[in-house]
């Protein structure tokens, strides 16, 4: 065997990693046995996914148990597990790198705000729990060898920057962590950790309802007055989703949360559930408090762990969870599904398509609650998710009109969010449709010019800026209201009754703006501002285009109505130019007029530079 010993660089952002880790000033540093023990009992999940499907592995998936051992006079402490273990390149790539989209910006962030623990809310964040170690420990050696292999390999580090990779031997496949502790300093947190006592405060704390058994030697006593050493398990290993939820304690249900989400705060809320008859099952899911850095990413986790008759059989289980839901995080265990099942099976299962209706149904039924009973809660709930929720007013898979209940709406009512319910029950007597506008942020869309008229009538216009809302609210009604945009144009004759008092102005400009729009119409819904512009019925609006662009579709351009305002100032004095005869100094008026239109409702101008010089004939021409 060869021992060449192999010296590595830790990749720069797995080095801003260590570096937090070791430096961490956070004051619970048990957390890092609770990792070690995650990891472990994830290695024996893995490794029983990939018996099922090898057969040459169901041998090493006998017996699964994860091992604490105390050195006391040596102070070392090592966790090890017979499960799926890890090959050369999977050590270089899983502890010496970490490759995740946004790292670098992640740590960016998390530097600048310095806003709670960085050791935790690593974890949380990219699940690199093994680097949690170095709170504890001057040194760290893994040794490892991946099942149906018989090479083995030794990582060590002391959290210098570089670690050592030499191949080694073990008897059977798995992964020991030892730890090479320093000195215990309770004033600084640092627990003795090779005391008994402390270990089994840590595991009955954090890892009690591992699946796994967590064994120990321990010292028990003997007839003869002696002592001897014998192994203990030191977790119960009951799964917390087949007790009663009333004989489960909040702190147990934080652990847990903390466990499957691999998260350092508490969560928003919890659905413990359990079903019985035609699909039975029972589950914890969970509400994060925040939403993680990756939940627009495809390669996101999506954080439901599946269980078929107490028996893991995979994690990040998509196909159980609509993708509205996707921040939702939890385990679900069937009683009817098969122990064999795959990812395509799942795909095509009819009772799994029972148990994801299941899982959202009882998921959005808390969040109603939630919202009914605690909205400062749900605000908060909202902040982080709301966006990811309002998919589902889309592809709700059947439960768009309880999505639609439980969204929340900017509105010109006040700054406060609201609800299509509560809007509907603030409608003034007359008015029979609910108004909204779309466009790229609240702001402007408070300010746009549409919304004047309709100001002053009193009635409510919904404010929507999401990517989403372009989408469902297409044809959509609530309480047999329609959802009307109030940037659509509409017939209602204010052309016939003003047209003549305007001379030959609308022709005019329609002539001298025959590029950019493809009407001049008399508007009904400006009060104070001179124009802007609106759709037909079946025109893609701006906002539209914006995401269609982003998302690198080609789209073709589309012209516009713009409205005028008659009683404007602006437009009066207009008039008074073609009456005139000046006609060559009214065309930068047109010009002026249609790019502040484009910028009122949050356009870009196609061309500013154009834009600016006429602007300046315009600041010239009304100053002579």
């Amino acid at each position: 065997m060869s021992t060449v010993k192999e010296t590595h660089s830790f990749e720069t952002e797995a080095k801003q990693i260590l570096d937090m880790m070791i430096y961490s000033v956070y004051s619970n540093k048990d957390i890092f046995l609770r990792e070690l023990i995650s990891n472990a009992s994830d290695a024996l999940d893995k490794l029983h996914l990939e018996s099922l499907t090898d057969h040459g592995l169901s041998e090493c998936a006998k017996d699964p148990f994860i091992r604490i051992v105390r050195d006391e006079q040596d102070r070392n402490l090592s966790v090890s597990d017979n499960g799926i273990g890890m090959d050369k390149d999977e050590i270089v790539s899983y502890i010496g790198t970490i490759a995740k989209s946004g790292t670098k910006e992640f740590l960016d962030r998390l530097k600048e705000k310095r806003e709670g623990d960085a050791a935790e809310m690593l974890i949380g964040q990219f699940g690199v729990g093994f680097y949690s170690a170095f709170m504890v420990a001057d040194r760290v050696t893994l040794l490892t060898r991946k099942a149906g292999s018989e090479k083995a390999w030794r990582w060590e580090s002391s959290g210098d920057g570089t670690y050592t990779l030499e191949e080694a031997e073990r008897p059977i496949p798995g992964t020991t962590v030892t730890l090479h502790l320093k000195e215990s300093d309770p004033d600084n947190g640092m627990k003795d950790y090779t005391s008994e006592w402390v270990i089994r405060e840590i595991v009955r704390t954090y890892s009690d309802f591992v699946s796994y058994p967590i064994k120990m030697q321990v010292e028990k006593p003997k007839d003869d007055n002696g002592k001897v050493l014998e192994d203990e398990t030191l977790n119960s290993m009951k799964a917390l989703w087949m007790r009663q939820e009333d004989e489960v304690t909040d702190e147990e249900y934080r652990q847990f949360y903390r466990h499957v989400a691999h998260d350092w705060q508490d969560p928003l809320a919890r659905v413990v559930f359990s079903t019985e008859g035609v699909n039975e099952m029972h589950g914890i899911l969970f509400i994060p408090p925040k939403a993680p850095y990756d939940m627009f990413m495809r390669e996101g986790r999506k954080g439901i762990g599946l269980y078929v008759k107490r028996v893991f059989i995979m994690d990040d289980c998509d196909e159980i969870l609509p993708g509205y839901l996707r921040f939702v995080k939890g385990v679900v265990d069937s009683e009817d599904l098969s122990l064999n099942i795959s990812r395509e099976i799942l795909q095509q299962d009819r009772q799994v398509r029972l148990i994801r209706k299941s899982v959202a149904r009882k998921t959005l039924q808390t969040l109603k609650k939630m919202l009914k009973e605690d909205r400062d809660k749900y605000l908060k709930f909202w902040g982080e998710f709301g966006v990811v929720l309002k998919e589902g007013l889309i592809q709700g898979e059947g439960e768009e009109e309880t999505v639609k209940k439980i969204c929340l709406f900017s509105s010109t009512a006040s700054e406060k969010l609201t609800t299509l319910d509560e809007y509907v029950d603030r409608m003034p007597q007359g008015q029979d449709v609910i108004h909204y506008i779309t466009g790229p942020s609240v702001e402007v869309l408070r300010k746009s010019p549409h919304l004047e008229s309709l100001l002053e009538r009193g009635e409510e216009v919904l404010l929507l800026a999401d990517p989403a809302d372009e989408m469902w609210v297409q044809g959509a009604s609530f309480r047999e209201k329609e959802l009307r945009s109030v940037a659509r144009a509409s017939d209602d004759g204010a052309n016939d009754e003003t047209r003549e008092d305007l001379g030959g102005l609308i022709d005019f400009i329609k002539d001298s703006l025959k590029e950019e729009i493809k009407d001049v119409r008399v508007s009904s819904r400006l009060t104070s501002s001179p124009a802007c512009l609106v759709g037909d019925e079946d025109d893609m609006t701006p906002q539209m285009e914006r995401i269609m662009k982003a998302m690198g579709q080609d789209v073709p351009e589309v012209k516009r109505v713009l409205e005028i305002n008659p009683d404007h100032r602006v437009l009066k004095s207009m008039v008074s130019m073609l009456e005139k005869g000046d006609e060559e100094s009214l065309r930068p008026f047109c010009s002026v007029l249609y790019g502040q239109a484009v910028l009122a409702e949050g356009g870009t101008l196609k061309d500013p530079a154009e834009f600016g010089r006429q602007l300046s004939v315009v600041m010239e021409k009304a100053l002579n």
